[in-house]
């Protein structure tokens, strides 16, 4: 009897520390970990959370930055840290769409990780070279229509969202484009400049000098809705009821992280997306604040996978 008891009280008390300790969240440097190299747009978000959420947590928040894999060793990486809330994931939304693409993933982008918050999406443009007589998405979808397969688009890569856009809108508006792969954005964007490829899906933030200056013309962006970064940039679902392409970053934990280190990351990064200095910098970056909570970013998650796991097998997009 003594024996039970006694290992009743011991086995309270470490419940009692356990919960007291998550109470005290966070008591040591928080990691962020990002799978890109230093320098770019998802790397700098990293930081400006970073800085405001050490104010915040009142720890150190480091960035570590590891790239390489398409996104595949930072996050598997993460999914095998320990589950206290002190490595997080800055991920990218190839983390749901590498196991449709890649044969081999170690990770599995529902069980193996917690959602925290979705951060922000990334703003990706619907454009065409200058050359090009149209003006309008459905302008281009009637164009199309009447040049079946004579005209091509730049990707910049097997399995990435320049790639899958592109299909998705192949697919939903009945076209037919065909695919002239790049290693960068870069390069694609000269080709698209100089008319030698046509269409293109890209990030905002590497377009937009393109099309300031008018050599390249942004028909629509990808979003379901207007965004917020490019307000005067019509969405395709204008045209093509149902289109939604929204690339996003945001903040996963390893799968059975306390639930209350969870909710204190979100609860900080949800107020200072508010911050107007914050919403101001995203926007520079051709980013859309978006500050979802943790069962409403898992649930996007999902949705997302499926969205662009269906793309990938009928449009037979593999890496092995």
């Amino acid at each position: 009897m003594f024996k039970k008891l006694l290992a009743g009280l011991c086995m309270g008390a470490i419940m009692t520390g356990a919960a007291f300790a998550a109470d005290r969240y966070p008591e040591r440097p928080v990691s962020i970990v990002v799978p890109f190299s230093a320098g770019g747009a998802t790397d700098i978000l990293a930081r400006l959370l970073a800085e405001r959420l050490e104010s915040r947590l009142g720890q150190p928040v480091i960035v570590e930055n590891k790239p390489g894999g398409g996104t595949i060793i930072a996050s598997n990486h993460v999914a095998r840290a320990k589950p206290d809330g002190y490595t997080l994931l800055l991920a990218a939304s190839s983390l749901g769409i590498a196991p449709s693409i890649y044969s081999k993933i170690d990770y599995d982008p529902v069980k193996d990780f917690a959602p925290v918050t979705q951060v922000a999406s990334v703003v990706h443009v619907l454009e065409v070279t200058a050359s090009l007589p149209v003006k309008t998405v459905k302008e281009l979808i009637d164009y199309l229509h009447a040049n079946p397969g004579k005209l091509s688009y730049a990707s910049v890569g097997v399995g990435t969202s320049t790639q899958l856009e592109a299909e998705l809108f192949k697919s939903m508006a009945g076209v037919d484009m065909q695919e002239i792969p790049y290693k960068g954005s870069s390069q694609a964007l000269t080709d698209l400049v100089a008319g030698r490829v046509e269409i293109m899906f890209d990030a905002w933030a590497s377009s937009s000098p393109f099309v300031k200056d008018g050599r390249v013309r942004a028909l629509a962006v990808t979003t379901e809705g207007p965004s917020k970064s490019v307000p005067d940039v019509p969405p395709i679902a204008t045209v093509v009821p149902g289109f939604s392409a929204m690339p996003w970053l945001g903040l996963v934990a390893p799968a059975g992280t306390p639930d209350t280190a969870i909710q204190t990351i979100y609860q900080a990064v949800s107020e200072i997306l508010k911050e107007p200095p914050v919403q101001e910098k995203l926007v520079t970056l051709g980013l859309d604040a978006i500050g979802s909570d943790p069962a409403s970013f898992g649930e996007f998650i999902k949705q997302d996978i499926e969205t662009w796991s269906k793309v990938a097998t009928e449009a037979n997009i593999r890496i092995n």
